[in-house]
């Protein structure tokens, strides 16, 4: 519980900043720090779901998989004895869609 709270915090602070914009434009260090901050995330995802999913890892962390996410909905094939779930491929397709659009928010206009 107490991880969770921490973790959130530089989330909540950067959707306070940007609400207190709503309606103006955002400067760009905001959107650098929101880009930041979800590019980390992606990268955890990444690392936590994605490259074991693809490349493989060790039998005790698929076993933790199973474990803790075995009896939830999947749609994709199971690979390395692992599975995303529906819920995390939504959540990291989410993640990224963030990332793309902060990218584009940075990108010159001409």
């Amino acid at each position: 519980m107490r991880v969770t709270l921490l973790q959130s915090v530089p989330y909540t602070l950067l959707l306070v900043w940007s609400l207190g914009l709503l309606g103006h434009p955002w400067p760009a260090r905001l959107v650098w720090w929101l880009l930041g901050s979800y590019g980390v995330l992606l990268a955890g995802e990444l690392k936590a779901w994605w490259i074991p999913y693809a490349v493989g890892t060790t039998a005790a962390h698929a076993e933790r998989f199973r474990a803790m996410f075995g009896r939830t909905h999947a749609f994709l094939p199971v690979r390395h004895g692992i599975v995303p779930n529906t819920l995390h491929v939504a959540l990291h397709a989410a993640t990224l869609g963030t990332v793309v659009t902060l990218l584009a928010l940075l990108a010159p206009t001409a």
